[in-house]
This record gives structure tokens, sequence and C-alpha cells, in this order.
């Protein structure tokens, strides 16, 4: 799933991205009011979690503009206000769920599978040229034929069709789908688009992902 976190804790936000990208989910972080409203006003997330105390503002601000831009896209609050009328004033404000820091990593992973399995959105197709995936079945699709891909390599063709015609850098790649405390003289990315282009090319025809040379990687609408 692709999740948008709005936390302002660095210790508390790598926690949770080092623990969730390891899933093979995609993160993408918010550390402030401001940039948590824009970035759920103009992207498309599976999942938010989201803090209420931030520096320049309350996280209530933030879960009026993910309504205002998706009403059923799940929310979980992360909070250190534990008391039974803050939960249930979020509850009511549309929040969908909401845990209490602090918290084992296990509880959270466990909801946010909860999230997914209840299925509160409907299906979500990316799409570019002839290759698709369904975010939601997490079926990838070649033209008519179905490609069986682990959580990573899911996560790699997810960034990489949300982002078509655009060059993405192999340390972009790396930050958004192995997590931003990954070794960065790895050659992971490579490795794994070389399993992707297995599983998805057609012996004869170019390759759906293109070497940018001395600068990463694209794939073309």
């Amino acid at each position: 799933m692709r999740i948008l976190l709005v936390e302002d804790e660095d210790r508390v936000a790598a926690f949770v991205h080092k623990g969730l990208t390891a899933e093979g989910h995609s993160i993408e972080r918010a550390a402030t009011v401001a940039e948590g409203t824009a970035m759920a006003s103009t992207r498309e997330y599976d999942l938010v979690l989201l803090d209420l105390v931030l520096p320049d503002g309350s996280g209530r601000e933030v879960l009026r503009k993910v309504r205002d831009a998706d009403p059923d896209v799940p929310v979980i609050v992360v909070s250190a206000l534990g008391e039974v009328e803050d939960k249930v004033d979020l509850l009511d404000a549309g929040a969908d769920d909401y845990i209490v820091k602090p918290f084992p990593f296990a509880e959270l992973a466990a909801r946010v599978r909860a999230s997914a399995r209840h299925g509160q959105r409907t299906s979500r197709t990316l799409q570019v040229g002839d290759v698709s995936l369904d975010t939601r079945s997490r079926v990838a699709r070649r033209g008519e034929r179905a490609v069986d891909l682990p959580a990573r390599e899911f996560s790699l063709l997810e960034y990489l069709l949300r982002h078509p015609d655009q060059v993405l850098t192999r340390q972009q790649i790396l930050d958004a789908v192995w997590g931003f405390d990954f070794d960065t003289g790895s050659n992971v990315v490579d490795v794994y688009v070389g399993y992707l282009r297995r599983k998805l090319d057609r012996r004869g025809e170019p390759s759906f992902i293109e070497t940018v040379r001395g600068a990463g990687y694209r794939v073309r609408s």
C-alpha cells in the first residue's frame, strides 16, 4: 500500500517507516500540518497514519483535508492523547482507527493489515502502456498475462507506475521503496529492476523499464 505518514518526531517516523517498508509498503512522510494537507490534497494514498500534535497545528486539520480529498481512504490516528474523549472525538471526525503512543510495531502492523483487509476503498488500477497494477488485489499484468510479484518487486513497480515519463534516480527509488536509511552504495535497485524485467518483458521487445544512462530509470506512457 501507498501510505502517508504525518509525524513530526524523527525517531517515531523512522521506526514506523522501517517496519512498514519491510512489509512491502511505500511510505511518504509529512512532518507538519502544511505538508500533510498539501500531500493529501494532491496525491492518492491507500492509508493515512496521522499524528495529532504537530509543530504548526493540529492533525485534525489534516484529517479534514484528507476527508475533503477522499472520503473513503482509511485514516489511523497515532497519538499520545489516549483519553476516551479524544478517541471518540477523532472517530466522530472521520478517523477509522486510533492507536496510542507508545505502541509495539506488531500492533500497528496488524491494524494496517486489517485496514487493507476490510477493503474500505474500491479497487484502484495503475496502468502505463500495457502494464497494469491493481493496488487493492495486488495483481500485476503485462497485457493479458498475470505476473506474480513478491512484496518488494510490487512496491518497486508501483512506484515506477506512479511516476510515468519521469526519470527516477536510484536514490529516489531507494528512499521510496527501501527506506531513507538504506545503504546508498548498494546496487539493490539495479538487481530488482532486473527481476522485474525478467518477469515483465517479452523476448525481442524493448524493456518496459528504460535505463537512462547516468541518471536512473523511467517507464514511458
